[in-house]
């Protein structure tokens, strides 16, 4: 199987006519394409311009048909009313040697994952129901250790989240193009489900069980709390994105 985000910048108050324009016209055109299993579009807890479009696939290959048959580029540019217009500036000069600002148009961010170990073969039901929530963790991991990591969330994590109220789904994908890039994708019913496992302990107890094979950034930003007791920030501490699923459906 084959995981798939399309993350874009939006504007916050066209999310409702973004997410009719999803149910209207993307998933309509995701359901005729060749391999397409599942998708859904997410909005951020606490990003409100950022929106993240999830399909999973039966191939890479598929992905990419549907990418180069030219309906993507024609569902994005029908999108483009409700997405932030620019992020940063360009300045240069012009011909006649006066300054020229120009817009850059903030381009959707586009990452391919294989997911490499599922708590179930099932894929999600057709979810437009508001309280489902979908929750993304993502580690650094030391190189050498990809492989003992994914035997270690399939054996160790995945038993624990198949008995975790409110958890129904919970994939774990590995990057396409980036070698310690690795996510967990775990999806709820509801975000008080997500926030109960968190504040029960449970997290850390698994986080613990594979901490070991985080990169060398974060074994030494544990070994400066445990010395002084504090809390240390780094560039490759572990991430936790919390997205809101606002339209989706199963294709299987």
């Amino acid at each position: 199987m084959y995981m798939r985000f399309v993350q874009t910048k939006i504007k916050p108050d066209r999310l409702s006519e973004l997410r009719q324009h999803y149910e209207q016209k993307v998933v309509p055109a995701l359901k005729k394409m060749a391999g397409c299993l599942y998708a859904c579009l997410m909005h951020s807890k606490h990003h409100q311009d950022e929106s993240i479009s999830l399909t999973l696939w039966d191939t890479p290959q598929q992905a990419e048909a549907y990418e180069q048959s030219g309906v993507f580029q024609q569902l994005l540019q029908e999108a483009r009313p409700y997405l932030s217009e620019a992020s940063e500036w360009r300045i240069q000069l012009s011909r006649d040697l006066t300054l020229e600002y120009l817009p850059i148009t903030a381009e959707p961010t586009v990452k391919s994952y294989a997911v490499t170990a599922s708590a179930d073969e099932n894929l999600p039901a057709h979810m437009q129901i508001p309280s489902m929530y979908l929750r993304i963790v993502s580690p650094k991991i030391k190189p050498g250790k990809m492989e003992e990591f994914k035997t270690l969330y399939s054996e160790e994590i995945i038993p624990v989240l198949r008995t975790v109220q409110g958890c129904r789904y919970a994939y774990l994908t590995e990057s396409m193009k980036e070698k310690t890039e690795i996510i967990s994708v775990t999806l709820w019913d509801s975000i008080e489900d997500a926030e109960n496992y968190e504040r029960s302990g449970a997290f850390d107890k698994l986080t613990e069980k594979v901490k070991h094979t985080f990169s060398e950034l974060y074994q030494w930003k544990m070994g400066l709390e445990k010395e002084y007791r504090g809390r240390v920030a780094t560039s490759e501490d572990l991430t936790i994105q919390h997205y809101d699923i606002v339209a989706g459906t199963s294709f299987k």
